[in-house]
This record gives C-alpha cells, structure tokens and sequence, in this order.
C-alpha cells in the first residue's frame, strides 16, 4: 500500500485508503457526502494527519465490497518484493479484487497475514500505540535457558530500540510461544541473537482474535461474521453521520 504522505488532497486519501477511486470521491464530494472534522468537505481539501474523515451512510453503500482473508504465507515468499524477480504474495495469488496485505513477515517466517482491500483499517492494526497482540511459535538451534525466557519478556536493548515487555512461555526445550504488542523488522530473531540463538523455525498463529487455525502453507480462508464482528470491535468504529 502506497505511504501516505501529508497534506494530501481529500480524493486522493480516499482513494489511498480504499474508500473509493478518485473520481468517485469527487462525486461524493459534490453531493456533501464527506466530512473532515465535522465540516462538509470541498473539491480540493486537504487533509492533514490528525483530520477525522468520515462518509454519509449513502456514500458508504456505494462502496465496493471489502474482503478480508486470513493467509498462511509461505517461506520463501517476500511480504512485498523489494527487487525485480522476487516472489512476493502479490505475485503468487491471484484475486478479482486489488489486496494488499496488512504488515509484513519476513521471508523466512511463515503464518498468519491478513489480506484485504480496506485502507481503513491499516492504521488501526499497524500503529504500535494500539499495542494489538500477535502472536508466535518459535524454535531455536539450542536449550533455552531460563535467563533467556526471562530477560525477553522484560524487555531487552536492541540496536536501534529498547523492546516492550511480553508474554514468553517455554513450550519445550528449544521451543516458546511468545505474544508481542509491537511489530519491529525481524524483531523475534534480533531478540533471539542478542542471546547468541539462531532461529530455526518461526510461525504466526494469531493476529488479535484472528487465527491461524489449520491453514496450510499457501492457503487463505475469508474472516467473516462473528471473528469478523469481534475483530472491527476491538480494531475500530468506522466513522460515519447521517
């Protein structure tokens, strides 16, 4: 999903959050169906970081339909490819409507991604400040020691930051399950090496009430009703005015 870069024009942030396409967000516009911070928008508006956007129930019946997929990622395969001829998720599934996925896992883990069309929500699960829970299996080359499950879960000093606390329980002697609140680039194996460990194995189960469950490698199934509802309940309220 394209970086949104602030200030931008009121059609083109829709657009980029999958509302709607631009020329749609135009009409909408003309017919006073969009509001930033309470006002009715204008051709032309700009938005700003902080600004509350939010469609009339009208508006938002003519949206597309939005699709959310829980998908086990493979290894091997890059969350988006970064160099001409990588095989990234863009290019192995193939769906009639546009998906990105919602974060990363790198390429030598697999599990649990969400796919959707919706921009809404991107935020919402990715910002940190939000702390949503996922969660991991995690084998290493060696015994953990009881030092090592400890000093993890308090929260150790990386190059670049200091982790927060979390959940580490050992599930065998070169295996543990750990829940983190914050998502840094291959934050598990930085832990892990600060310890002088190589990780093994690495797999997502869980991303807040979402899981995995049995999917395998490469499969994908459509999150809906109720673990859908419970997950737009604990992620965000969609704005909306009449």
């Amino acid at each position: 999903m394209t970086e949104i870069i602030y200030p931008i024009r009121i059609n083109r942030y829709l657009a980029l959050k999958n509302y709607c396409s631009r020329r749609q967000a135009d009409e909408f516009i003309k017919q006073k169906q969009i509001k930033i911070n309470g006002k009715i928008a204008k051709l032309g508006n700009k938005v700003f970081e902080k600004d509350k956007v939010a469609l009339r129930a009208q508006a938002k019946k003519t949206q597309k339909q939005r699709v959310y997929l829980a998908y086990n990622k493979p290894v091997g395969i890059e969350t988006h490819a970064s160099i001409k001829g990588q095989k990234d998720i863009k290019g192995t599934l193939e769906f009639k409507t546009r998906l990105f996925p919602l974060g990363r896992l790198d390429k030598d883990s697999y599990g649990l991604m969400i796919l959707t069309n919706d921009g809404r929500i991107t935020d919402k699960l990715l910002n940190p400040k939000y702390e949503h829970e996922k969660e991991y299996l995690v084998e290493v080359d060696r015994l953990l020691s009881p030092n090592f499950i400890k000093r993890i879960s308090s929260g150790i000093q990386l190059e670049d930051f200091h982790t927060k606390k979390c959940f580490v329980e050992q599930t065998g002697k070169k295996s543990f399950r750990i829940i983190l609140t914050e998502g840094k680039k291959r934050q598990i194996r930085r832990m892990c090496e600060v310890f002088r460990y190589n990780v093994l194995d690495l797999k997502r189960i869980r991303i807040m009430n979402i899981k995995l469950y049995d999917l395998k490698p490469g499969q994908y199934r459509e999150i809906q009703g109720e673990e859908l509802k419970e997950f737009f309940k604990n992620l965000f309220s969609v704005p909306h005015f009449t």
